[in-house]
Protein backbone atom coordinates (compact mmCIF):
# COMPACT_ATOMS: atom_id res chain seq x y z
CA UNK A 1 0.00 0.00 0.00
CA UNK A 2 1.47 3.35 -1.01
CA UNK A 3 1.65 6.46 1.14
CA UNK A 4 -1.27 8.08 -0.70
CA UNK A 5 -3.52 5.08 -0.17
CA UNK A 6 -2.67 4.84 3.52
CA UNK A 7 -3.93 8.42 4.00
CA UNK A 8 -7.45 7.46 3.05
CA UNK A 9 -9.47 4.36 3.78
CA UNK A 10 -10.33 2.21 0.81
CA UNK A 11 -13.91 1.90 -0.38
CA UNK A 12 -15.48 -1.47 0.35
CA UNK A 13 -16.09 -2.01 -3.38
CA UNK A 14 -12.85 -0.42 -4.65
CA UNK A 15 -10.74 -2.82 -6.74
CA UNK A 16 -7.66 -4.21 -4.99
CA UNK A 17 -5.27 -4.04 -7.93
CA UNK A 18 -3.54 -0.81 -8.86
CA UNK A 19 -4.06 0.55 -12.36
CA UNK A 20 -0.82 0.53 -14.37
CA UNK A 21 -0.11 3.41 -16.72
CA UNK A 22 1.39 2.44 -20.06
CA UNK A 23 5.08 3.29 -20.45
CA UNK A 24 5.74 6.32 -22.62
CA UNK A 25 8.15 5.84 -25.49
CA UNK A 26 9.95 8.55 -27.42
CA UNK A 27 9.76 6.87 -30.83
CA UNK A 28 6.46 6.56 -32.62
CA UNK A 29 5.24 2.96 -32.82
CA UNK A 30 4.23 1.49 -36.14
CA UNK A 31 0.48 1.77 -36.75
CA UNK A 32 -1.31 -1.42 -35.74
CA UNK A 33 -4.42 -2.79 -37.41
CA UNK A 34 -7.68 -1.91 -35.68
CA UNK A 35 -10.16 -4.57 -34.59
CA UNK A 36 -13.72 -3.20 -34.43
CA UNK A 37 -12.60 0.21 -33.23
CA UNK A 38 -10.28 -1.05 -30.45
CA UNK A 39 -6.59 -1.76 -30.49
CA UNK A 40 -5.79 -5.47 -30.64
CA UNK A 41 -3.45 -5.65 -27.64
CA UNK A 42 -5.29 -3.20 -25.38
CA UNK A 43 -7.18 -4.49 -22.33
CA UNK A 44 -9.35 -2.58 -19.91
CA UNK A 45 -7.73 -2.46 -16.47
CA UNK A 46 -10.97 -3.32 -14.63
CA UNK A 47 -14.13 -5.13 -15.59
CA UNK A 48 -17.52 -3.43 -15.31
CA UNK A 49 -18.34 -5.59 -12.29
CA UNK A 50 -15.20 -4.40 -10.48
CA UNK A 51 -15.96 -0.73 -11.17
CA UNK A 52 -19.72 -0.84 -10.50
CA UNK A 53 -21.30 0.27 -7.26
CA UNK A 54 -22.96 -2.75 -5.63
CA UNK A 55 -26.75 -2.97 -6.03
CA UNK A 56 -27.36 -2.76 -2.27
CA UNK A 57 -25.33 0.46 -1.97
CA UNK A 58 -26.91 2.09 -5.03
CA UNK A 59 -30.43 1.33 -3.76
CA UNK A 60 -29.48 2.84 -0.40
CA UNK A 61 -28.23 5.97 -2.19
CA UNK A 62 -31.41 6.24 -4.26
CA UNK A 63 -33.63 6.00 -1.16
CA UNK A 64 -31.65 8.69 0.61
CA UNK A 65 -31.63 11.01 -2.43
CA UNK A 66 -35.39 10.54 -2.78
CA UNK A 67 -35.88 11.58 0.83
CA UNK A 68 -33.36 14.40 1.13
CA UNK A 69 -34.17 15.82 -2.31
CA UNK A 70 -37.82 14.88 -2.69
CA UNK A 71 -39.14 16.37 0.54
CA UNK A 72 -37.77 19.92 0.03
CA UNK A 73 -38.73 19.86 -3.66
CA UNK A 74 -42.28 18.75 -2.83
CA UNK A 75 -42.49 21.47 -0.19
CA UNK A 76 -41.30 24.04 -2.75
CA UNK A 77 -44.04 23.01 -5.17
CA UNK A 78 -46.59 22.99 -2.35
CA UNK A 79 -45.71 26.55 -1.32
CA UNK A 80 -46.31 27.72 -4.89
CA UNK A 81 -49.73 26.07 -4.95
CA UNK A 82 -50.66 27.31 -1.47
CA UNK A 83 -49.61 30.89 -2.21
CA UNK A 84 -51.66 30.80 -5.43
CA UNK A 85 -54.72 29.39 -3.66
CA UNK A 86 -54.40 31.99 -0.90
CA UNK A 87 -54.27 34.78 -3.46
CA UNK A 88 -57.29 33.48 -5.41
CA UNK A 89 -59.67 32.22 -2.70
CA UNK A 90 -58.88 34.50 0.23
CA UNK A 91 -57.84 38.07 0.80
CA UNK A 92 -54.34 37.04 1.90
CA UNK A 93 -51.76 38.51 -0.45
CA UNK A 94 -48.27 37.19 0.21
CA UNK A 95 -45.41 39.37 -1.02
CA UNK A 96 -44.08 37.85 -4.24
CA UNK A 97 -40.49 38.23 -3.05
CA UNK A 98 -41.30 36.14 0.04
CA UNK A 99 -42.78 33.37 -2.11
CA UNK A 100 -39.75 33.55 -4.41
CA UNK A 101 -37.22 33.38 -1.56
CA UNK A 102 -39.00 30.48 0.13
CA UNK A 103 -39.14 28.57 -3.14
CA UNK A 104 -35.50 29.27 -3.95
CA UNK A 105 -34.52 28.08 -0.49
CA UNK A 106 -36.54 24.88 -0.72
CA UNK A 107 -35.40 24.05 -4.26
CA UNK A 108 -31.82 24.82 -3.21
CA UNK A 109 -32.19 22.38 -0.32
CA UNK A 110 -33.46 19.84 -2.83
CA UNK A 111 -30.33 20.25 -4.93
CA UNK A 112 -28.11 19.92 -1.86
CA UNK A 113 -30.18 16.89 -0.87
CA UNK A 114 -28.95 15.04 -3.95
CA UNK A 115 -25.34 15.39 -2.84
CA UNK A 116 -26.09 14.74 0.81
CA UNK A 117 -28.20 11.69 -0.07
CA UNK A 118 -25.32 10.07 -1.94
CA UNK A 119 -22.64 10.99 0.58
CA UNK A 120 -24.69 10.12 3.68
CA UNK A 121 -25.38 6.57 2.52
CA UNK A 122 -23.14 3.85 3.88
CA UNK A 123 -20.86 2.65 1.08
CA UNK A 124 -20.24 -0.60 2.95
CA UNK A 125 -22.48 -3.38 1.65
CA UNK A 126 -22.96 -5.03 5.07
CA UNK A 127 -23.61 -1.84 7.07
CA UNK A 128 -26.86 0.07 6.69
CA UNK A 129 -25.78 3.24 8.49
CA UNK A 130 -27.67 5.69 10.67
CA UNK A 131 -30.96 7.43 9.92
CA UNK A 132 -29.50 10.86 9.11
CA UNK A 133 -26.11 9.52 8.01
CA UNK A 134 -23.91 12.19 9.61
CA UNK A 135 -21.09 9.74 10.38
CA UNK A 136 -21.25 8.24 6.90
CA UNK A 137 -21.25 11.72 5.37
CA UNK A 138 -18.06 12.65 7.24
CA UNK A 139 -16.36 9.41 6.19
CA UNK A 140 -17.40 9.65 2.54
CA UNK A 141 -16.59 13.37 2.33
CA UNK A 142 -13.12 12.63 3.69
CA UNK A 143 -12.63 9.91 1.08
CA UNK A 144 -13.74 12.23 -1.71
CA UNK A 145 -11.43 15.05 -0.60
CA UNK A 146 -8.50 12.61 -0.31
CA UNK A 147 -9.07 11.42 -3.89
CA UNK A 148 -9.28 15.03 -5.12
CA UNK A 149 -5.94 15.80 -3.44
CA UNK A 150 -4.32 12.66 -4.88
CA UNK A 151 -5.54 13.56 -8.36
CA UNK A 152 -4.32 17.15 -8.04
CA UNK A 153 -0.87 15.96 -6.92
CA UNK A 154 -0.63 13.47 -9.79
CA UNK A 155 -1.63 16.09 -12.35
CA UNK A 156 0.80 18.71 -10.99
Amino acid sequence: MSAEESERSRLPFEPNKKRQKPAKTQSKPAPQPQESGKQAGRKTPYTKEEMAIPQVVSQRMIRRVAGFCGVPTALGITTLVVSYLLAIYSDIQLPPIAVLLVNMGLFGLGVLGITYGVLSASWDEERVGSLLGLGEFNTNWGRMVAVWRETRQKNS
